[in-house]
């Protein structure tokens, strides 16, 4: 690929923290979702259940998908895409969680 194709693409980092406020809403949502997928074999649904049930996190990447952020965007078309969810200690006082914050 030369420089002209590969400026074509582009990389873009978003970072989200999010309150579990219910995590009953959260976990039978999340289950809902996992039973209505129509193509997870049984085993892959019952493993997706039991994480949902024990682990907000899982939950939450049951029920985010950052694919839809972009899946509207006019002259653009998603080339890859991956996501995850993990616990994490959060001080929205804390200088290193003020927003626009970079590394």
């Amino acid at each position: 690929m030369d420089a002209t194709e590969t400026s074509r693409y582009v990389r873009i980092h978003v970072e989200v923290v999010l309150e579990v406020t219910d995590a009953g809403a959260l976990t039978r949502t999340a289950v809902e979702r996992i039973e209505a997928d129509e193509f997870m074999l049984d085993e892959e649904r019952d493993r997706a259940r039991e994480a949902v049930r024990t682990d907000e996190a899982e939950a939450l990447a049951y029920l985010v998908e950052p694919v839809d952020l972009v899946a509207e965007v006019p002259g653009a078309e998603l080339a890859q895409a991956s996501w995850s969810c993990e616990r994490t200690a959060f001080d929205p006082e804390a200088a290193d969680w003020e927003l626009g914050d970079t590394e």
